[in-house]
Protein backbone atom coordinates (compact mmCIF):
# COMPACT_ATOMS: atom_id res chain seq x y z
CA UNK A 1 0.00 0.00 0.00
CA UNK A 2 1.80 3.23 -0.68
CA UNK A 3 1.77 6.00 1.94
CA UNK A 4 -0.90 8.12 -0.38
CA UNK A 5 -3.41 5.86 -0.07
CA UNK A 6 -2.71 4.97 3.18
CA UNK A 7 -2.72 8.21 4.56
CA UNK A 8 -6.11 8.77 2.63
CA UNK A 9 -7.93 5.66 4.85
CA UNK A 10 -6.41 7.03 7.90
CA UNK A 11 -3.36 4.72 8.58
CA UNK A 12 -0.09 5.69 9.50
CA UNK A 13 3.44 4.78 9.18
CA UNK A 14 4.64 2.16 12.10
CA UNK A 15 7.66 2.84 14.12
CA UNK A 16 10.52 0.17 15.18
CA UNK A 17 12.94 1.94 17.75
CA UNK A 18 16.23 0.07 18.10
CA UNK A 19 17.54 1.12 21.11
CA UNK A 20 21.11 0.22 21.60
CA UNK A 21 24.68 0.43 23.31
CA UNK A 22 27.42 0.02 21.03
CA UNK A 23 30.91 0.64 22.73
CA UNK A 24 32.19 -2.38 20.43
CA UNK A 25 33.55 -3.03 16.90
CA UNK A 26 31.33 -6.33 17.74
CA UNK A 27 28.35 -4.46 18.64
CA UNK A 28 28.39 -2.44 15.63
CA UNK A 29 28.89 -4.79 13.04
CA UNK A 30 25.91 -6.26 15.21
CA UNK A 31 23.90 -2.88 14.96
CA UNK A 32 24.49 -2.60 11.51
CA UNK A 33 23.34 -5.62 10.49
CA UNK A 34 19.96 -5.19 12.42
CA UNK A 35 19.55 -1.73 11.21
CA UNK A 36 20.27 -3.15 7.14
CA UNK A 37 17.53 -6.12 7.75
CA UNK A 38 15.17 -3.71 9.44
CA UNK A 39 15.67 -0.79 6.64
CA UNK A 40 15.64 -3.21 3.36
CA UNK A 41 14.15 -2.15 0.63
CA UNK A 42 11.01 -4.78 0.39
CA UNK A 43 9.67 -3.14 3.68
CA UNK A 44 7.26 -0.64 3.62
CA UNK A 45 5.51 1.78 5.87
CA UNK A 46 7.75 0.97 8.98
CA UNK A 47 10.09 3.70 9.89
CA UNK A 48 13.59 2.65 11.69
CA UNK A 49 14.67 5.08 14.66
CA UNK A 50 17.58 4.22 16.19
CA UNK A 51 18.93 5.43 19.59
CA UNK A 52 21.45 5.10 21.27
CA UNK A 53 20.67 3.82 25.00
CA UNK A 54 22.18 6.90 27.02
CA UNK A 55 19.84 8.98 24.44
CA UNK A 56 16.65 7.53 24.42
CA UNK A 57 13.57 9.01 26.19
CA UNK A 58 10.04 7.92 27.08
CA UNK A 59 8.66 9.19 24.02
CA UNK A 60 11.01 7.58 21.78
CA UNK A 61 9.22 4.37 23.64
CA UNK A 62 5.93 5.47 23.46
CA UNK A 63 6.00 6.62 19.59
CA UNK A 64 7.19 3.18 18.76
CA UNK A 65 5.27 0.47 17.96
CA UNK A 66 7.70 -2.35 18.27
CA UNK A 67 11.51 -2.32 19.88
CA UNK A 68 15.11 -4.13 18.97
CA UNK A 69 17.11 -3.90 22.08
CA UNK A 70 20.65 -4.73 21.65
CA UNK A 71 23.31 -4.68 24.45
CA UNK A 72 26.96 -6.10 25.30
CA UNK A 73 26.62 -8.46 28.51
CA UNK A 74 29.02 -6.21 30.39
CA UNK A 75 29.45 -8.32 34.02
CA UNK A 76 26.73 -11.06 33.74
CA UNK A 77 24.25 -8.27 33.17
CA UNK A 78 22.68 -5.77 30.30
CA UNK A 79 24.75 -2.78 29.66
CA UNK A 80 24.78 0.43 32.43
CA UNK A 81 23.70 1.93 29.49
CA UNK A 82 20.57 0.30 28.91
CA UNK A 83 19.17 -0.39 32.21
CA UNK A 84 19.71 3.48 32.76
CA UNK A 85 17.60 3.57 29.62
CA UNK A 86 14.60 1.72 31.21
CA UNK A 87 15.54 3.27 34.45
CA UNK A 88 14.54 6.44 33.15
CA UNK A 89 11.31 5.47 31.04
CA UNK A 90 9.40 2.54 32.63
CA UNK A 91 6.78 3.94 34.83
CA UNK A 92 5.97 6.35 31.92
CA UNK A 93 6.11 3.38 29.04
CA UNK A 94 4.67 1.15 31.71
CA UNK A 95 0.61 1.37 31.16
CA UNK A 96 1.06 2.43 27.62
CA UNK A 97 3.68 -0.26 25.67
CA UNK A 98 1.84 -3.79 27.41
CA UNK A 99 1.75 -6.42 24.55
CA UNK A 100 4.52 -4.26 22.17
CA UNK A 101 6.37 -6.58 20.04
CA UNK A 102 10.48 -7.05 20.33
CA UNK A 103 13.50 -8.43 19.86
CA UNK A 104 16.98 -8.74 21.28
CA UNK A 105 20.54 -9.24 20.50
CA UNK A 106 23.63 -9.61 22.94
CA UNK A 107 27.54 -9.85 22.28
CA UNK A 108 29.27 -11.53 25.14
CA UNK A 109 32.44 -12.88 25.18
CA UNK A 110 31.94 -14.43 28.67
CA UNK A 111 28.50 -15.97 28.44
CA UNK A 112 25.32 -13.78 28.12
CA UNK A 113 22.57 -15.60 30.19
CA UNK A 114 22.50 -12.86 33.26
CA UNK A 115 22.03 -10.09 30.80
CA UNK A 116 18.80 -12.20 28.77
CA UNK A 117 17.57 -12.74 32.08
CA UNK A 118 17.71 -9.09 33.25
CA UNK A 119 16.22 -7.86 29.62
CA UNK A 120 13.61 -11.00 30.20
CA UNK A 121 12.76 -9.14 33.49
CA UNK A 122 12.19 -5.69 32.43
CA UNK A 123 10.17 -6.94 29.20
CA UNK A 124 8.07 -8.99 31.23
CA UNK A 125 7.53 -6.40 34.21
CA UNK A 126 6.48 -4.19 30.55
CA UNK A 127 4.21 -6.82 29.39
CA UNK A 128 6.02 -6.69 25.82
CA UNK A 129 6.03 -9.65 23.45
CA UNK A 130 9.33 -11.35 22.26
CA UNK A 131 8.32 -11.45 18.83
CA UNK A 132 11.56 -13.05 17.43
CA UNK A 133 13.93 -15.40 19.30
CA UNK A 134 17.31 -13.39 21.12
CA UNK A 135 20.57 -13.13 19.00
CA UNK A 136 23.17 -14.09 21.13
CA UNK A 137 26.98 -13.57 19.61
CA UNK A 138 30.48 -14.53 21.22
CA UNK A 139 33.41 -12.93 20.45
CA UNK A 140 34.03 -11.66 16.81
CA UNK A 141 30.34 -12.05 15.14
CA UNK A 142 30.54 -14.52 11.83
CA UNK A 143 28.72 -14.16 8.65
CA UNK A 144 26.01 -16.32 10.09
CA UNK A 145 26.12 -14.26 13.65
CA UNK A 146 25.59 -11.46 11.14
CA UNK A 147 23.10 -12.49 8.84
CA UNK A 148 20.94 -13.63 12.45
CA UNK A 149 21.51 -10.36 13.14
CA UNK A 150 19.47 -9.05 9.50
CA UNK A 151 17.36 -11.15 10.14
CA UNK A 152 16.11 -9.59 13.66
CA UNK A 153 15.92 -6.40 12.12
CA UNK A 154 14.10 -7.71 9.15
CA UNK A 155 11.22 -9.79 10.74
CA UNK A 156 10.64 -6.96 13.68
CA UNK A 157 10.15 -4.61 10.57
CA UNK A 158 7.86 -6.92 8.20
CA UNK A 159 5.70 -7.72 11.25
CA UNK A 160 5.01 -4.06 11.77
CA UNK A 161 4.71 -3.87 8.07
CA UNK A 162 1.70 -6.07 8.76
CA UNK A 163 0.24 -4.63 11.36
Amino acid sequence: MSLQVNAQIGGSMSRLLIVHHTPSPHCQEMFEAVVSGATDPEIEDVEVIRRAALSVSASDFLDADGYVLGTPANLGSISGALKHAFDGAYYQILDSTKGRPFGAYFHGNQGTEGAQRALDSITTGLGWSRAVADVVVSEKPTKADLEACWELGATMAAQLMES
